[in-house]
């Protein structure tokens, strides 16, 4: 029998909540789970993607992750893994660094031979470059009785795909006996024409929505059969989750009776609002469980609560025709569109926006230094010009008025429109959206980006300029 753990989406460098607590968090579930797999006597570690939550790691958190690969280098437990969309490069990735020191392979068109397993891999790909995909593969070793595909997507037949499994297995020049799966962070397997399609999950939780324990997968080759099964992380920093539904009439003493139920200490709490209650004030409840012990402490208030203390006004009569017209007047390239849109989404968290802001803007100049170049001049009719708010009319057919009030800059709501926008309401995450990438994962990390349901923030055209296909892999 072969063994191979299979685990993804470690996320290592990820400053959850901006604790540097989550940080080291996130680098400890990986050292379990490679203390996991020498105590286990695996014959590999297969990684399935976005082993860094960020494509500019840190120097502690590459410095963290070779000591951890040493640990399987010394136990003669080779490490395969291929390339996230989190983490994708335009040129050299990380793992080509690994692989220099001898303490990684990154997989490929070309078979990595396990005992009797020949194991293959595809880097993330982006949607747009799909559909001139070729899934060639080198054939299958004499000596290999299985064949096993490793790769980062948001595979059918799981929730928010937009990859079809069956092409894949269809077009491959191989026969594959299982694919091992990383991007969704939900554990999961399914049979798609014979073969076994497994995700293994996140090592650590990187959105509130991910309730479930984390944990990793052992797939054991034996018999001419592919058994999986599912071990748990029981380390793992503790979620403690409050969930209080207001009755009408009740308020902030009744969700606070409900946090005191719980044993905060050390723990991320979220608690998360919803009924017909009064209004409440997120920052009391956060100080409550912070006083207990709490680590961390988020209020999610799902209601739609009119404001009770102040009346709101806006000083023009439409205000998608005003956020059109002011973003057109300033004249913005097509990168600077893109930071628009960043600070005034309604899914990103407000203590997230400068992050996130900061991320995207190092990687928009890496890939082309005249990104924020200004625009052609242009006048406020031409038919040509498309705005973000045009983009959000077309799509949705509305606007928000605080994201209007921040682009027109009136005198009452300049200063603080683009943070009324950014946090939502007070919820840290938005529900049902997808990968952040892009824009096709079912829920947004707590940074704003996705996760896969990870694809935390990249876009098909990031990743388009960053990440490999199969002919690159040789």
């Amino acid at each position: 029998m072969t063994r191979v753990l299979h685990t993804g989406d470690t996320h290592l460098g990820y400053q959850q909540y901006n604790s540097p607590e989550r940080r080291q968090d996130f680098l400890e579930a990986f050292r379990t789970v490679v203390e996991d797999a020498v105590a286990d006597d695996v014959d590999a570690v297969v990684h399935a993607g976005d082993l860094f939550h960020d494509r500019r790691p840190g120097l502690v958190d590459l410095q963290g992750t070779v000591d951890i690969l040493r640990v399987l280098a010394d136990a003669d437990i080779p490490f395969l893994a291929v390339v996230g969309n989190h983490e994708s490069k335009r040129d050299a990735q990380w793992l080509d660094l690994f692989a220099d020191l001898g303490l990684a392979t990154r997989l490929g068109a070309e078979p990595v031979v396990v005992d009797d397993i020949a194991v293959y891999g595809l880097d993330f790909v982006p949607r747009s470059r799909r559909d001139d995909l070729t899934y060639d593969f080198d054939a299958v070793p004499d000596d290999a009785a299985y064949a096993t595909l490793v790769s980062h997507g948001l595979f059918e037949p799981f929730a928010h795909a937009d990859w079809d499994t069956e092409t894949v297995l269809e077009e491959s020049t191989v026969d594959f006996d299982a694919v091992l799966l990383g991007d969704n962070h939900k554990p999961d397997t399914a049979e798609v024409r014979d073969t076994w399609v497994t995700y293994c999950g996140s090592t650590e939780r990187a959105s509130a929505s991910e309730r479930e324990d984390r944990g990793y997968n052992l797939v054991d080759f034996a018999d001419d059969e592919v058994a999986i099964s599912r071990r748990g992380l029981s380390s793992t920093r503790e979620f403690v989750f409050v969930d209080a539904d207001l009755a009408e009439g009740e308020g902030v003493d009744r969700v606070q009776e409900r946090v005191r139920q719980h044993d905060l200490e050390d723990a991320v709490v979220i608690v998360t609002v919803e009924g017909e209650g009064r209004p409440i004030a997120p920052a009391a409840i956060e100080e409550l469980a912070i006083d207990r012990g709490a680590l961390v402490a988020r209020v999610n208030d799902r209601r739609e609560l009119p404001d009770e203390d102040e009346d709101v006004s806006v000083s023009f009569a439409n205000p998608d025709d005003a956020v059109r017209e002011r973003v057109r007047e300033m004249g913005l390239s097509n990168a600077a569109l893109e930071i628009d849109e960043t600070v005034r989404s309604g899914d990103l968290a407000d203590s997230n926006v400068r992050e996130s802001v900061e991320r995207r803007v190092r990687d928009l100049l890496e890939d082309d230094e005249s990104a924020f170049e200004p625009a052609p001049e242009r006048e406020p009719g031409d038919e040509d010009v498309t705005t973000v708010a045009d983009q959000f009319a077309d799509e949705s057919g509305t606007a928000t008025d605080t994201a209007a009030a921040e682009s027109t800059g009136s005198a009452d709501a300049d200063g603080d429109a683009d943070r009324a926008a950014a946090t939502n309401g007070g919820e840290i995450e938005a529900e049902a959206t997808p990968d952040a990438s892009d824009g096709t994962t079912a829920d947004i990390d707590d940074d704003g980006d996705t996760d896969p349901a990870e694809t935390d923030e990249t876009t098909d055209a990031d990743a388009d300029a960053d990440t490999a296909s199969l002919g690159d892999f040789a």
